[in-house]
């Protein structure tokens, strides 16, 4: 299939030109994929009945043999048939078996046993082969990158002003920490995941029929999935583990998105504090042969406009009437479409994080713009500790003459009578800060080497 022919941007712009990422996503979020899924809780299902001694063995190994052989094309054109996608499927497995063993295809389930089973195991799956690995990739990075800066000087920033001084890795840790909290976050929902296979309305009214104990039946045919079941569903597994997965990749999508926005700001023309290595072909700007644009990361931050409302969807889908409605059915479609655009962007944000190039005169020429200010926080703080009864009211009106008389507030601390008596307490150390801004970063390197060392243990990061 030409692959401009399909309409998702997905598909053909992000990644369909990229073999690579083409190979991790279709075997979990395809339309095959979902097919394939489909057919292993056929064959688990087979197998565990021949477990219970519903059929013989080699009954279930046919169907097993069989839904090997499915394909989703032939379940498509019978779907187009008889108008039900799980009857289409089982039509499909029936008519690779002997006669014999037809009767046992789909034996006891519900339509929902197959489907929301199915999307369990592949997302769960899909989470665990590919999505973590990028996300601890990319953690890995910024981890690298920190631990390299832990000591280069930049001007902190609070509300688009120039702050307090730190260091570029201690900027680089705030982010390691968050995305670190959102991958444990991602571990724990995916591990909540809940499969079924309790029937039309949960309460195991058919398979009650033919096994002592239909939990059992239910608990042995999700253990050969590699699923547990959910202490109680209906018709569908209950909503919620899948809610808080998907909540969970967003919001560490906003970690992305938020990381992204700051870096596209430090590339700024009048920051310039970092850019992104541009190959030696690439074009920034279609008419301005100089420009080199942060696209990518850009592209992290619109991808994530894109795809964060996909949470308000999540939560409708949490509402069911009475047993099941199926309101359901075509929104939960779309859930490969976000986690496609989330490993997309995940990976897109490690390579340019790999080529992300600081650059060090603009840092020190940035820093330096805002040094004579650095000190009226430390002068007030150490002011109040030397005993002066207004000093961040002093500090304010120094700072408002440092600007009026066009000074440096050092300059102006150096000839304020005022100020003599109380600098006279202050120790060496203490001048020193306050002489010499770069001094002046607090823990930013202790800190900065804490959360690594935390999140490459956490994560065994290697």
């Amino acid at each position: 299939m030409d692959i401009f022919e399909n309409i998702s941007p997905i598909d053909y712009r992000y990644y369909g030109r990229d073999k690579k990422i083409k190979e991790a996503l279709e075997p979990y979020l395809s339309e095959n994929a979902y097919i394939k899924y489909k057919l292993k809780v056929e064959s688990a299902l087979a197998q565990t009945l021949a477990k219970q001694g519903i059929c013989q063995k080699d009954i279930a190994d046919s169907i097993s043999k069989a839904c090997e052989k499915v394909a989703a094309r032939e379940v498509y054109a019978e779907e187009d048939r008889i108008k039900h996608d799980i009857r289409a499927l089982a039509n499909c497995i029936r008519s690779k078996v002997p006669k014999k063993a037809r009767r046992f295809v789909h034996f006891s389930l519900t339509s929902y046993d197959v489907v929301d089973t199915a999307n369990i195991l592949r997302y769960k799956e899909f989470t665990i082969n590919v999505l973590l690995p990028s996300l601890i990739e990319l953690e890995k990075t910024w981890i690298e990158i920190a631990l390299r800066e832990k000591d280069t000087l930049q001007v902190a920033r609070t509300h688009g002003q120039h702050a307090e001084p730190i260091t570029f890795g201690f900027t680089m840790a705030s982010y390691i920490n968050r995305l670190g909290g959102r991958i444990e976050a991602i571990i724990s929902a995916e591990d909540s995941l809940r499969g079924k296979v309790s029937g039309a309305v949960g309460a195991y009214n058919a398979s009650s029929l033919f096994f002592e104990n239909p939990m059992e039946f239910e608990k042995d045919l999700l253990d050969a999935l590699g699923l547990r079941p959910a202490l109680h569903s209906t018709q569908i597994a209950p909503p919620e583990p899948m809610t808080d997965l998907l909540h969970s990749v967003i919001s560490a999508f906003s970690v992305l998105a938020n990381f992204s926005d700051d870096m596209r700001h430090l590339q700024r023309t009048e920051i310039s504090e970092i850019k992104e290595e541009f190959t030696a072909n690439q074009v920034g700007s279609s008419t301005m042969p100089h420009k080199r644009n942060p696209i990518n990361f850009e592209n992290v931050k619109s991808m994530y406009k894109a795809f964060m409302p996909c949470i308000v969807t999540a939560y409708l889908d949490q509402t069911s009437e009475h047993q099941r409605d199926l309101t359901n059915s075509a929104s939960e479609r779309f859930i490969p479409h976000l986690l496609a655009a989330f490993y997309v962007s995940t990976v897109r944000l490690a390579k340019v994080s790999k080529r992300l190039v600081l650059d060090k005169e603009n840092l020190d020429m940035n820093f330096d713009m805002s040094k004579d200010s650095f000190a009226a926080e430390p002068l007030y703080m150490l002011l109040a500790f030397h005993g002066h009864p207004d000093a961040h009211e002093f500090v304010r009106k120094l700072t408002l003459k440092a600007e009026k008389e066009q000074q440096g507030l050092r300059d102006i601390m150096e000839i304020d009578d005022e100020l003599e008596p109380y600098l006279n307490k202050f120790s060496d150390i203490e001048k020193e800060i306050l002489f010499n801004p770069r001094l002046y970063v607090g823990v930013s390197r202790e800190k900065t080497e804490q959360v690594c060392d935390h999140w490459k243990n956490s994560l065994a990061i290697r």
